[in-house]
């Protein structure tokens, strides 16, 4: 799955600790098979460890946790597509924020 970065969520990775930065790398290959799977398969299930979920009043907005604990691992995303140097277009995800529970006033 190909992806875009916002410029909150750039600002967000400087941020991380770098065991925090290993922890997300270490699920955005499971995460990007499951985004693969969806476009096929829309309504396709998200494994389990994941925990993807709409977010509440935050329309097309969808979080993603992979830790609760130590150090607490959540990001925001949402489907967007991108326009590839051969003209196609395909989907992709926009990682908008990265961090913990305190990201979620923000989305």
């Amino acid at each position: 799955m190909r992806f875009e970065t916002t410029r909150s969520f750039d600002r967000d990775w400087k941020r991380l600790s770098a065991d925090a930065r290993a922890a997300f790398v270490a699920v955005v290959p499971a995460f990007s098979e499951a985004c693969d799977r969806w476009v096929v398969e829309p309504g396709a299930g998200w494994p389990g460890s994941l925990r993807v979920r709409p977010m509440v009043n935050a329309g097309g907005i969808f979080e993603l946790t992979w830790s609760f604990a130590g150090p607490d691992g959540r990001a925001t995303w949402e489907w967007t597509t991108i326009r590839l140097d051969d003209g196609s277009v395909v989907p992709a995800v926009r990682w908008r924020r990265i961090g913990g529970h305190e990201l979620f006033g923000r989305p």
